[in-house]
């Protein structure tokens, strides 16, 4: 297993850990970003990094590794293939998470779920319910990053390579936006207007 340090450093060796001003998935605001797709360049650290995604679910008969698209893709696959099981993952169809592409998990399948980064985890609770209305049995859910520090319930076992607490802050109470820093950028995947 990778320790906190080494993990750190290749995160920001890959230049996943940006500084700014940034507008969350969320609609809050944060000096800082964790962009997870940065390591995701790299298959030689990805690899390290979902290995011991993998390993903290080894003994457990996962069977099926589901992620979320965008982000737990990439990171659903390479957990799988550490794993030796299948890969597949969800995505919005009208604005819900659905599996799709015929993709599908019989009734009673181990799954582990697998995302690269959790703030509010609205993701991850959008997969687990695809899960559960498919009979899937969830053993846990594995993340890179955990950016609630510990503080997102799922229900079920939660494996986080790095806990880490990154303030954010409602629009109107943003410091960055008081101090009159540019507007905030929207890295992520998803669409929503800066603001």
């Amino acid at each position: 297993m990778l320790t906190r340090d080494e993990l750190l450093n290749i995160f920001k060796e890959t230049g996943v850990l940006k500084e700014g001003h940034f507008l969350l998935t969320s609609g809050r605001h944060s000096a800082k970003y964790m962009q997870c797709a940065q390591l995701l360049q790299y298959p030689d650290k990805a690899e390290k990094v979902c290995r011991d995604l993998a390993e903290a679910f080894q003994d457990q008969n996962i069977e099926t590794v589901v992620g979320p698209a965008m982000g737990g893709v990439i990171v659903a696959y390479e957990t799988a293939r550490q794993l030796g099981v299948k890969s597949i993952f969800t995505e919005r169809e009208n604005g819900k998470m659905t599996l799709r592409r015929g993709f599908n998990i019989e009734p009673g399948t181990r799954v582990l779920i697998v995302e690269d980064v959790v703030t509010t985890g609205g993701s991850v609770k959008e997969v687990i319910e695809v899960v559960e209305q498919a009979g899937g049995e969830i053993v846990g859910v594995a993340v890179m990053v955990d950016r609630s520090n510990g503080n997102v319930d799922f229900g079920y076992p939660l494996h986080a390579l790095l806990p880490i607490e990154i303030e954010t802050y409602l629009p109107e109470d943003c410091p960055l936006c008081k101090e009159g820093a540019s507007p905030a950028e929207k890295p992520g995947s998803r669409n929503i207007a800066k603001s």
